[in-house]
């Protein structure tokens, strides 16, 4: 088959040439650079420049480091022995001890309530002038009581100040039916020797019974 290609139109016979020639231009162009390349003065700057020596000093560590205190001495161990104690010790006979009597209990005190010095218990207690005869003739039974046939004893709580008075009045067990109202009028309304301590008045709280005997 014969080829469709010219002759003319065939370029690789100028491949050769083509590369020689583009070579001798490159290094015609290189050459021609660094020939008329301007001279750089920065070369000689660096050269003349005088060289920077640096020096290294040895730190000196100024760390105080603890002082550790010494070990604590081992405890002495003091051994006793047994056959140490004298045996000429003689204990006494638990018998032949006397007993070391008591001290005396020391009388009671009278004891203070309040900030008014009223005592519950001194040297003379108080007493109803004309005996208990004269607060039982103050009762009357009532009409209540009579009928249930109450009987028994009301316990009254007073106070008696240093002129013999009663001043207050409490009911500590009644037995009602009304009968705790007269046994508090009774007290309310009679006079009194007044309590002593060291052979002076004081006030003083007593307890009075008061009984209910139906006749």
């Amino acid at each position: 088959m014969p080829s469709l290609k010219t002759p003319k139109a065939d370029l690789s016979k100028f491949y050769n040439r083509t590369i020689k020639i583009s070579l001798i231009i490159s290094l015609a162009i290189i050459i021609a650079a660094f020939k008329f390349s301007p001279y750089s003065s920065k070369s000689e700057l660096l050269k003349n420049k005088p060289q920077e020596i640096i020096r290294i000093d040895e730190i000196v560590s100024t760390v105080q480091k603890p002082e550790i205190p010494p070990p604590p001495k081992a405890p002495q161990i003091i051994v006793s022995s047994i056959d140490d104690t004298p045996d000429d010790i003689i204990l006494p006979n638990i018998d032949d001890i006397e007993p070391v009597p008591l001290p005396d209990k020391p009388p009671a005190q009278p004891k203070i309530i309040d900030d008014e010095n009223i005592f519950e218990a001194v040297e003379e207690m108080p007493a109803p002038i004309g005996g208990i005869k004269a607060i039982q003739e103050k009762l009357h039974f009532t009409e209540i009581a009579k009928r249930a046939d109450i009987e028994g004893t009301v316990f009254i709580q007073a106070i008696i100040d240093k002129n013999g008075n009663v001043t207050e009045t409490t009911l500590l067990k009644g037995l009602g039916a009304g009968l705790d109202e007269e046994a508090l009028n009774a007290v309310k309304t009679t006079k009194f020797i007044p309590g002593k301590q060291r052979g002076r008045p004081v006030n003083v709280k007593m307890v009075i019974p008061i009984k209910f005997v139906l006749k």
